[in-house]
């Protein structure tokens, strides 16, 4: 694969007050790669994860995905682009199956309104791309369960579907594995490793472990600005880092 970059991040600013959430924040991620966000509380992660999906203005600074100008451009119109954040469009509908939420997530997509639910239901063109998307994040098998029966974990793993059912061409993940036990991180990282190649993927995440097991390049925000961006090992060897962040062990 080409290097080429899909994202590319050039000082971009927001301020709440005199906090500046992101400080002349610039940062590239290539095509196709998983690119971990790391950083301390406060160090403006989150925000720029809201400012890439358009669900904040920047203040200044630009961002271009696919070569496009997309700063200013609304949430839904970057989507439209594939430029997607996971679980922004998803909201769950617990007395529904697994396989129904991923079809009225397809339903959305193809542009159709929810007064139609009940023939799509029935609907092969939806039912079975479906479970295509289920099969891909492990839940093929619990296709037929109400959401209100299945496991925060499992929950998490049926919005990543219903995200991928909007065929993006780039994913920002915000602590995909918030509140999730060890055997339910495993169960995404191994969701997530297979997209390498296939989604470009900015991933914010606390747990050190999967950053480094999945990501191809790590930058590290401290303060709203990017201070370093290397490999895993790079980012382990880095003494600041380390220090900071990692911990001399």
């Amino acid at each position: 694969m080409v290097d080429r970059i899909q994202l590319s991040i050039l000082g971009l600013n927001k301020a709440f007050g005199a906090l500046r959430a992101t400080d002349n924040l610039s940062l590239n991620v290539k095509e196709g790669t998983i690119h971990g966000l790391i950083g301390p509380n406060g160090a403006g992660k989150t925000t720029l994860i809201n400012q890439l999906s358009g669900e904040m203005m920047s203040d200044s600074g630009t961002v271009h995905f696919d070569e496009q100008n997309v700063t200013k451009m609304p949430i839904h119109t970057r989507a439209q682009l594939g430029l997607q954040r996971s679980y922004q469009i998803t909201s769950l509908f617990p007395e529904f199956s697994a396989l129904e939420n991923v079809a009225m997530a397809l339903q959305i997509c193809n542009g159709h309104s929810f007064r139609f639910w009940g023939k799509a239901r029935k609907d092969k063109t939806l039912i079975e791309p479906a479970l295509t998307y289920l099969d891909q994040v492990g839940l093929v098998d619990l296709a037929n369960s109400p959401v209100k029966g299945l496991g925060h974990g499992q929950q998490r793993q049926l919005e990543l579907a219903m995200t991928l059912a909007t065929r993006p061409k780039m994913l920002l993940l915000d602590e995909p594995m918030a509140g999730m036990g060890q055997s339910e991180s495993i169960a995404m990282m191994e969701v997530l490793r297979p997209l390498k190649g296939k989604i470009t993927i900015l991933m914010v995440e606390h747990d050190m472990d999967v950053v480094f097991a999945l990501a191809d390049q790590v930058t590290v925000l401290v303060r709203g600005h990017a201070i370093v961006t290397g490999t895993p090992d790079e980012i382990r060897a880095n003494k600041e880092v380390r220090t900071a962040y990692l911990g001399d062990g």
